[in-house]
């Protein structure tokens, strides 16, 4: 926690500021060790505060590291915040509009930026890379039993409710990712033609292809995943398709380098499916950061020049869609290293069930 304090003291600085306020919980865990509802405070030396209400108090101190605990009244942050600090130079990450202006009145050298959490956030300590990689792990198995229970007639609603029910029996969650109705993505037929599709009653049917999107939060870090299986019958374009795909994924896994920027990565994707004449039909930028959001910095798309670094976490996942037929997606996290370390093992062959 102190290393990562040092980080966030670093980038506060880097923007003329000298306290760091979070309220966000993803900033709030990373600055205290602490997920809940509070405010979190960093100060110069890397004394840190947590402001609470009583109902959260108790866990507080049994979950942060080294942290003063200041017990404040449900509602009225503000108040207590800038008794704290208000002849310092704040950043903090407070989206809510009626939060900040009462800040700005009590406490005058206060701007809003969340730059300085996600920059620190960006490169992944040794125990963060252990947990993604446990993450992953199970996200693994998640998909052998999708090889195992998938058949003519299951509904996708089904199988998200089996697969939720191992990922929870082993300690992992629900992202509680804001854009969309289900824990997972697992869209079949004409539904996998929607990158994010949401789950249905649809019965799984001969000839489907059926993608499934595994996004899920272990001790707070969250892995993502993709793997498309075929069903039954399948035609001749969905198995040209799944190759290209395969082929995208395997030249972005390998161009991701450290120094190279996050466009040259979404470059190597497109090439090759544009080469096959399908570069209309790849319609999202070729992956994203994860960590303690579900998308993070940095962004995998062309117009990314942002350079890649050692030990960020990111994923690559290139995909087709033809609108009202099918869709396929390969998606792996993976640690930015002298090469890419992919984290999921789970084969990228098509398999056909």
């Amino acid at each position: 926690m102190k290393a990562r304090r040092k980080i966030l003291e670093k980038q506060c600085n880097s923007i003329d500021c000298d306290t760091l306020v979070a309220f966000e919980p993803e900033n709030l865990f990373y600055m205290t060790g602490f997920w809940g509802e509070a405010i979190g405070i960093l100060e110069k030396g890397g004394k840190t505060t947590i402001i609470a209400p009583e109902l959260e108090a108790q866990r507080a101190k049994e979950d942060s590291v080294d942290c003063n605990i200041i017990i404040s009244p449900r509602g009225y942050p503000a108040s207590t915040l800038s008794s704290i600090v208000k002849k310092k130079k704040i950043c903090t990450d407070c989206q809510n509009y009626t939060t900040m202006q009462s800040l700005k009145k009590s406490i005058p050298k206060i701007k809003q930026s969340s730059i300085p959490f996600y920059n620190a956030r960006l490169i992944k300590d040794s125990e963060e890379i252990r947990i993604l990689k446990k993450t992953s792990s199970v996200i693994d198995k998640m998909f052998e039993l999708c090889a195992k229970t998938i058949e003519k007639g299951k509904r996708e609603s089904e199988l998200q409710t089996t697969l939720m029910s191992f990922a929870n029996a082993n300690d992992l969650f629900d992202t509680g990712y804001r854009s969309t109705l289900n824990p997972l993505i697992i869209a079949s037929g004409p539904n996998s033609s929607l990158p994010h599709a949401q789950v249905t009653k649809r019965k799984f049917t001969n000839g489907d292809m059926i993608t499934i999107d595994l996004t899920l939060r272990y001790k707070g870090y969250v892995s993502d995943a993709t793997r498309t299986f075929g069903l039954g019958s399948i035609s001749k374009e969905a198995v040209t398709v799944y190759e290209i795909v395969k082929e995208s994924q395997k030249a972005g896994l390998k161009a991701v380098k450290p120094g190279k920027t996050c466009g040259s990565v979404d470059d190597a994707c497109r090439k090759i499916i544009t080469e096959y004449n399908y570069g209309t039909h790849f319609i999202h930028s070729t992956g994203h950061g994860i960590g303690l959001d579900v998308h993070e910095n940095p962004n995998i798309s062309g117009k990314n020049k942002e350079k890649l670094k050692k030990n960020m976490a990111i994923t690559v996942e290139p995909g087709i869609y033809i609108p009202k037929k099918f869709g396929v997606r390969i998606e792996d996290s993976l640690i930015v290293k002298s090469r890419a370390d992919v984290m999921h093992k789970f084969t990228k062959d098509l398999i056909i069930i």
